[in-house]
């Protein structure tokens, strides 16, 4: 079974009085460690595809299933539940909380997931570590660089073991070096079995992909195997 599943998905917003479908209908299968770039211009609905896929929006019609588990109909407590245990996000404007240092920002989510301090404490430890950032975890955001700051997102998002981590313009506040150095450490993810979906609209970025989708108005009118990434060792 894909990990991710989207039938006939619709989604409509009431502008004034007018209606306006972001999105028309969506068919779309996400399999375990696939590498997905979904491309839009603005307004073509493609944040609002990441935010369904990412239970924070639920869809107006159709069904999603997510590792085989239909999520459309939860509570908003068992979709925080989700989102927690089973998605990592990677923000563009990082998301992380000023008065907390790295560790604690990668902490977070542990907390609520419930697990003991000690392991909290080796766990961010391990995934800040991965991401290069062990002699800076004491450090708050603002002692930290652009990309250090998405480093320590990416350790977050990371620290609660997800299937699925999703990317929102990962490269948007970031110089072309610090971008690059982001995108391979998403390389070295999926290399090691994560499954990546990221939305942008930039081709340089999407085409770090396997697999590049693109929406239009709402609906999906491209989906093609990046071949130039597919065949890369």
């Amino acid at each position: 079974m894909p990990l991710i599943e989207l039938k006939n998905v619709k989604k409509i917003y009431t502008l004034g009085s007018e209606p306006v479908r972001a999105l028309d209908g969506i068919d779309l299968n996400v399999e375990t460690g696939e590498y997905v770039a979904i491309m839009g211009t603005s307004g073509s609905g493609k944040s609002t595809l990441m935010n369904i896929i990412g239970c924070l929006d639920r869809p107006t019609s159709g069904e999603y299933f997510l590792a085989d588990k239909a999520v459309q109909n939860r509570t908003e407590d068992e979709l925080a539940a989700i989102r927690n245990s089973t998605i990592g996000f990677i923000f563009q404007q990082f998301n992380l909380l000023p008065q907390m240092s790295a560790l604690n920002n990668v902490m977070l989510p542990l907390t609520y997931a419930g697990m003991s301090l000690e392991n909290r404490r080796t766990r961010a430890e391990h995934v800040l570590n991965l991401v290069g950032l062990g002699s800076r975890m004491l450090h708050k955001p603002n002692e930290l660089s652009g990309g250090q700051q998405q480093r320590v997102s990416i350790a977050r998002a990371l620290a609660n073991h997800p299937k699925l981590l999703l990317a929102d313009e990962p490269t948007g506040a970031l110089d072309s070096h610090t971008a690059l150095e982001l995108m391979n450490l998403i390389d070295e993810l999926v290399a090691d079995g994560m499954t990546v979906c990221l939305v942008t609209h930039d081709p340089e970025t999407a085409s770090r992909a396997k697999r590049i989708i693109k929406v239009k108005d709402g609906l999906i009118i491209g989906d093609e195997k990046n071949a130039a990434r597919i065949k890369t060792p």
